[in-house]
């Protein structure tokens, strides 16, 4: 199970947003500084958060972008959804009898990589961007 730079970047990028926003919009060029990613990446990745609706662009010389709900309200999940991002454990289709193996059937430990997908998928359901940016641990 990977999850790859666009859903973390993203994460990052919008967790900076929502601490920076509070009175006017928020440079990509600022974010890139201070959180170490490519301008041009973020260009991507906010492109496809801006389709989702997840932020506004703001034109002009103090233009750049602002969230479209509270921070609250961003849960992490559907900030995965908006940049194509999948946290998947297993490699089949859960949905086929076949498994990952190229076998009839679904090997042995199928279920155990199954059931830690919900957990973390859940997991991200839970958190949104103002538990990141309040440093809020709500641990199980």
């Amino acid at each position: 199970m990977k999850l790859t730079s666009k859903g973390r970047y993203a994460v990052m990028a919008l967790a900076d947003l929502a601490k920076f926003n509070a009175t006017s919009p928020v440079s990509l060029r600022d974010i890139s500084l201070r959180q170490g990613i490519s301008l041009l990446y973020l260009e991507q990745i906010f492109l496809k958060l801006k389709k989702k609706n997840i932020v506004n662009s703001i034109r002009g010389t103090n233009g750049g972008y602002v969230l479209t709900k509270q921070p609250s309200e961003i849960k992490l999940a559907d900030i995965f959804l908006a940049v194509d991002e999948k946290v998947k454990t297993v490699q089949c289709n859960k949905e086929l009898k076949k498994g990952c193996n190229g076998k009839a059937t679904k090997c042995i430990t199928h279920y155990l990589w199954d059931e830690l997908e919900l957990h973390i998928n859940n997991f991200f359901e839970r958190k949104n961007l103002n538990d990141l940016i309040n440093n809020t641990n709500n641990r199980i």
